[in-house]
């Protein structure tokens, strides 16, 4: 029989084997325990997106084929500035504010070309636009857009100098 120092270092190197074996899979596991997980995949395409230099020409058309452009975030934020024109149809985030969205989305024929934005935080962790681009997108809408702001309204639209409308 081997002398008991002989099994602690076998025993201890088994220990330590074990441990480092299952370490990966520990920290793999740690962002979703931590809920820094990323969000699901986006429900558009690169086609379905609109960035704020292009949306801010496409409304300077005077042919009128400007698009839709619908506010779905929230309301003091949209008091507060908003693209001129944009409709306010209330959070996409809550159930009443989509359904208010969808009632408002059921007269509008298929084909118009919408536009939807936020604005309120990072545009990869906004709690409004991926409902509400889902939500129309599976009422039939075909020239559903999304207008990108990487950090805000404020900072991706109002301070690269295109036009703010306040108030209602």
């Amino acid at each position: 029989m081997a002398p008991a120092s002989n099994r602690f270092q076998i025993l201890f190197l088994i220990s330590a084997l074990i441990v480092l074996v299952s370490a990966p899979a520990t920290l793999i596991s740690v962002p979703v325990i931590r809920g820094d997980e990323k969000q699901s995949p986006d429900p558009w395409t690169s086609t379905q997106m609109v960035q704020a230099g292009a949306l801010a020409h496409e409304l300077d058309d005077k042919n009128g084929a400007a698009p839709t452009v619908v506010y779905v975030g929230f309301h003091t934020l949209f008091a507060g500035g908003h693209i001129p024109g944009a409709t306010f149809q209330g959070s996409a985030s809550n159930g009443k504010g989509l359904a208010n969205l969808k009632t408002w989305a059921a007269g509008l024929p298929r084909t118009t070309n919408l536009v939807i934005y936020c604005g309120c935080c990072p545009f990869e962790k906004c709690p409004n636009v991926r409902p509400a681009f889902t939500a129309l997108s599976g009422m039939g809408f075909k020239k559903l857009r999304v207008l990108v702001l990487p950090t805000s309204l404020v900072a991706d639209w109002a301070n690269k100098g295109f036009p703010l409308q306040k108030g209602m």
